[in-house]
């Protein structure tokens, strides 16, 4: 498998590959960049096509939390980890002791928090073997209320917050009343995304891979359910991808009649390329690292105290963050994408 000459190796500074033959835990560790700080990023679990394909997902996210630490203004770098297998059938807490073993082997150049796949309880039992876990600390959340550490609620919220920044900029309303809004993905994040949406009267269609996820906002938010297939090219305001990334491509962007698309899914993007693709159709790309922000400014501010309504105040700042990448955009005539990439370059290189 190369490495060096891979399409997404971005100068990273390390990749670990991780293998335990007792519990057969096969993961991949990168680090991508440390100049703010420790790399921090979520440790996700995914029954992968091939390794290859998980080399590509951790690649490509270690390098977006770099960014979105740096567009976040937070003193961290970014890393990111993957475990290979299924979560719903392949996870143990054998196999989890030993991906701690091996985030311990990082020193502390790398901190794994909860992702697609994994869980505040399964980090607690990777701390049982490293001190390279966060967002496993019990706490009061961004809404006032007991939170076990947990950083989907503020992740939520700060894509809430981007996507009526969005929506106030592209459709000129602040009123949601009505606003239709496709989310693909309604799992940790996605969910609580839609449950804001639906308190500011949004109108919801939503699709996920576990149906009883789907069940659910239909019967607690009265969304509309639809196919996977669907879902991207529905006649609606916003698409919100909160899923897995690589959504944005040649076969979809065609077909997308929405205008503004803002969703917490990392790497939503397939290539660079479709970035000009959105802007060229006249739709509003809202960088998905920007928007999902707000569980690493959570996670960072339980790291060094965490006051709740500091974090949210800090999250609400995404909304600035926004409407400097869409005036830049439009003064140049660049894709945001790209606009939102060069601003965090400019705070993390040295």
């Amino acid at each position: 498998m190369s490495v060096f000459s891979h399409n997404e190796f971005d100068n990273h500074e390390q990749i670990q590959f991780c293998h335990d033959e007792t519990t057969g835990l096969k993961a991949i560790i990168a680090i991508h960049n440390t100049n703010r700080g420790p790399a921090l990023g979520g440790c996700r679990m995914w029954h992968y096509a091939s390794d290859e394909e998980a080399l590509t997902d951790v690649l490509r996210l270690s390098k977006g939390m770099t960014y979105k630490s740096a567009l976040a203004n937070l003193d961290l770098g970014g890393g990111k980890s993957v475990i290979i297998g299924d979560p719903r059938k392949h996870k143990t807490e054998d196999l989890l002791a030993a991906m701690g073993r091996f985030l311990e082997r990082t020193g502390h150049q790398y901190i794994a928090a909860e992702d697609s796949g994994t869980s505040v309880p399964d980090l607690k039992v990777m701390g049982l073997e490293t001190g390279n876990v966060a967002g496993i600390t019990e706490r009061t959340g961004i809404d006032g209320l007991p939170c076990n550490g947990d950083p989907s609620p503020a992740t939520a919220y700060g894509t809430f917050i981007g996507l009526k920044t969005a929506v106030q900029y592209q459709l000129d309303r602040t009123d949601l009343t009505g606003l239709k809004v496709a989310i693909q993905g309604v799992g940790n994040v996605g969910y609580r995304l839609a449950e804001h949406l639906h308190e500011a009267g949004a109108e919801l269609y939503v699709t996920d891979i576990h149906q009883e996820q789907v069940d659910k906002a239909v019967r607690e938010l009265g969304a509309t359910a639809v196919t996977q297939n669907e879902i991207l090219s529905l006649d609606v305001d916003v698409i919100a991808p909160c899923a897995l990334g690589a959504v944005l491509n040649d076969e979809s962007i065609p077909l997308i009649k929405a205008r503004v698309i803002a969703g917490a899914s990392n790497n939503q993007l397939a290539a660079q390329r479709h970035d000009l693709m959105l802007r060229e159709r006249g739709i509003l790309y809202a960088p998905d690292y920007v928007l999902n922000a707000g569980g690493i400014i959570d996670i960072f501010y339980e790291r060094i105290g965490h006051e709740h309504n500091k974090v949210r105040a800090h999250i609400e700042t995404i909304a600035d963050t926004l409407i400097e990448i869409f005036q830049r955009a439009d003064q140049q005539d660049r894709p945001t994408g790209e606009i939102a990439d060069e601003l965090a370059e400019e705070r993390f290189m040295k």
